[in-house]
């Protein structure tokens, strides 16, 4: 029997209107599919209902893998595709497997021989770097830095030293709440040549990015980033 593919299909990063952000070739793809296996499947369906879809949503099978789910329950989310249907991988917000329990599904999709088509979309650690002005050949993702003060500004300022030996930049994300506390711990910790990059509402109509040194920072007005997705980057 023919095995299924796994298609690995973006989503908008917020309220932005799909057409806007999907290719038609994304959107069709993701229309015939009946399989997904989604990150939540209540904000999947919302996804699907938007394109919309040609199979009714209460006919589309969603599986979910979050942060919670078990690494046993992994190959039971396969069982479509083994037998040889087509399944469709969606993240919360953005492009799947990136920065995404996804990942985890897709490299044993590869360990089953099951073919893997991603598919183009917004990526916010991509649009960010994009719009920095920081460096896009050498650059690394971390994720998110540690929640507490002190180990956040150590973390910073390893990062910071990596940057400026490696000329790499440092690309990151914090809980949205935090997100005015990481931005002072940023222009504190970090030396007055840095340079810190704040990406916000990516796509979105509010989207802001700003680059700007330490001491450029704190003479002007923050920006208004509490509790909206944000990305960070620095450049030593």
């Amino acid at each position: 029997m023919n095995k299924g593919r796994l298609y690995l299909i973006p989503v908008p990063l917020g309220q932005t209107p799909v057409d806007d952000v999907l290719p038609q070739a994304v959107r069709d793809c993701a229309k015939q599919l009946t399989h997904f296996v989604a990150e939540n499947a209540k904000s999947a369906r919302a996804f699907l209902k938007s394109l919309p879809c040609a199979t009714p949503l209460q006919q589309i099978e969603i599986a979910e893998l979050n942060e919670h789910t078990p690494a046993s329950a992994l190959p039971g989310l396969l069982a479509p595709l083994l037998a040889g249907i087509d399944v469709g991988l969606i993240s919360e917000a953005g492009c799947p497997a990136v920065a995404d329990p996804g990942a985890n599904l897709v490299a044993l999709a590869h360990d089953q021989g099951i073919t893997v088509f991603p598919l183009v979309g917004p990526s916010s650690i991509l649009l960010a770097l994009m719009g920095s002005g920081l460096s896009g050949q050498n650059f690394a993702f971390h994720g998110y830095l540690p929640a507490k003060d002190e180990p956040r500004k150590q973390k910073i300022r390893e990062l910071e030293k990596d940057s400026r030996q490696q000329k790499r930049t440092q690309i990151f994300i914090e809980t949205p709440y935090r997100n005015r506390q990481m931005l002072e711990t940023l222009t504190n910790a970090c030396a007055p040549e840095t340079r810190i990059c704040v990406a916000t509402d990516l796509t979105l109509a509010s989207e802001c990015i700003m680059t700007r040194t330490p001491g450029q920072w704190r003479r002007q007005e923050a920006p208004d980033i509490d509790r909206r997705p944000t990305v960070f980057l620095l450049q030593g």
